[in-house]
């Protein structure tokens, strides 16, 4: 297999997989939003298990460039137009989506969101905002120590690790407990600081899967290697939704593993099939223009998800159609995606709205 460059060059099959998973998240929000589907139903709980944590291990693994400029005028450039990029889109969007499709008051509306963890939908881009803030504090003073070892970067992973067990172990964290009792205590809620928690780790992750990509290539391609994670995504995976012999706290070491596990399967799988994903494939360039669209995508999709719940009723009353389920959920999700192109490409005329809208 190739090596990834340090250049500046597009990595294809990295695009294409984040159009991959951009198209998961729309067919989550469809199924979720428009079917109004149960989290039980075999589509929903295994979507749940890997497309956010799938997106921001991508968006820690680009995060990582390896000849960034990390003097102080770089790093403030840099903080400056992430600031720019995911801040004043959100809020535009936010404000519009709330003004057209919900009903009621709009200032009642807009606070009952803001003390929502997931601000109607748009919770991933702040929540973004926060880790590559963090991240580009880390960065910076890394690169001040100049000492090449992976110990700082695996520290701040374990650390994260440790900050998403609080989402599932109130008991052993009393201060994570009063964000579970009640949506009205403050802090983790208004601020999405509780998703930050929960996905910081896997943005992590996919920086370190770059930083030492010589390295766990290798891993990657030892005999045996896929064949294993295999097996352990069929036992986590099964455990979580299904078996449930771990209970209780206990449950989330199976949804952890499953997690890690499949995101990894697909990035192999990815990386292994990447000509498949090339531009030269219908495949590829679909996928791989979605995935240079996925701030565009994420902005708009909302306005377009159809509301038919008599879909979800029947999905929710017959459990065993997942090929049924997903294909339902994917095809709406495939119809909105176009409606986003189509809108993104007209708002993109204006270099203004290109500009400050979609950060281009």
């Amino acid at each position: 297999m190739d090596t990834l460059s340090n250049s500046k060059k597009r990595i294809e099959w990295i695009d294409a997989m984040r159009g991959f998973t951009m198209i998961m998240v729309v067919a989550m929000h469809v199924s979720v939003n428009g079917f109004q589907e149960s989290f039980r139903s075999p589509a929903l709980s295994f979507l749940v298990l890997f497309r956010m944590p799938l997106f921001f291990f991508i968006s820690g693994f680009l995060a990582y460039k390896a000849n960034a400029d990390w003097s102080f005028s770089g790093f403030s450039r840099m903080m400056g137009k992430k600031i720019r990029i995911q801040i004043i889109p959100t809020v535009v969007f936010f404000f519009c989506f709330i003004a057209i499709i919900y009903p009621g008051t709009f200032t009642t509306t807009i606070v009952e969101k803001y003390h929502s963890e997931t601000k109607g939908g748009y919770w991933f881009t702040l929540v973004l905002l926060y880790m590559f803030i963090i991240y580009y504090i880390f960065e910076y003073f890394e690169q001040k120590i100049r000492r090449q070892t992976c110990i700082p970067i695996v520290l701040l992973w374990i650390a994260a690790i440790l900050l998403y067990e609080t989402c599932y172990l109130p008991k052993e964290f009393y201060w994570a407990y009063g964000a579970k009792k009640s949506l009205q205590v403050g802090w983790l809620y208004d601020t999405s600081i509780i998703q930050f928690f929960r996905y910081f780790h896997f943005f992590i992750f996919g920086n370190i899967i770059h930083r030492y990509w010589n390295r766990i290539e290798k891993i990657y391609d030892r005999n045996g290697f896929i064949f294993a994670i295999i097996i352990i995504t069929f036992l986590s995976t099964s455990d979580y939704l299904r078996f449930h012999i771990l209970r209780g706290p206990w449950a989330n070491i199976s949804q952890t593993v499953a997690r890690y596990s499949l995101l990894t399967l697909i990035f192999l799988f990815f990386r292994y099939y990447q000509s498949c994903f090339s531009k030269e494939r219908m495949l590829g360039r679909f996928l791989q223009y979605t995935g240079t669209r996925t701030l565009d995508i994420y902005l708009l999709h909302f306005f377009f998800v159809p509301t038919i719940p008599a879909i979800g009723t029947f999905l929710n009353a017959n459990k065993n159609i997942f090929v049924v389920d997903i294909t339902l959920s994917l095809l709406g999700g495939l119809l909105v995606l176009m409606f986003c192109f189509l809108v993104s490409s007209t708002l993109r005329m204006s270099p203004f709205l290109k500009r400050y809208l979609f950060g281009r």
